[in-house]
């Protein structure tokens, strides 16, 4: 059974920097497509970054340049290190896996099969 458990979130100021975690349990080798996602209140969830199999890793666009998404595959944990962080980045932030070792095959959230159950991160100006 494949369990996803984030951890990292809490409260900072804006241009504060937090690191998120994501310890996966059940899938071995992290040899697949995994992501970070994001829900505010009243809005649906949206993409934040994915990391490929091969560490290729692709941002949307609010999160370039500040934010970095990597994997230790030692460790089975995924990471979001958020930097310049501003009041819009407030939400629930998820990860994800996909059953693909590319991204490029898993574009939308419903293409990913396995969710965390989040960690809320909330900026304060």
């Amino acid at each position: 059974q494949v369990q996803l458990v984030e951890s990292g979130g809490g409260s900072v100021q804006a241009g504060g920097s937090l690191r998120l975690s994501c310890v996966v349990s059940g899938y071995t080798g992290m040899g697949f497509c995994m992501g970070w996602f994001r829900q505010a209140p009243g809005k649906e969830r949206e993409g934040v970054a994915r990391i490929s199999k091969d560490g290729t890793t692709t941002y949307t666009d609010h999160a370039k340049g500040r934010f970095t998404v990597s994997k230790d595959s030692a460790k089975n944990t995924l990471y979001l290190r958020m930097n310049a962080l501003k009041p819009e980045d407030t939400a629930m932030y998820y990860c994800a896996a996909a059953g693909f070792s590319s991204c490029r095959y898993a574009p939308r959230p419903t293409d990913f099969a396995h969710w965390g159950q989040g960690t809320q991160v909330t900026v304060s100006s």
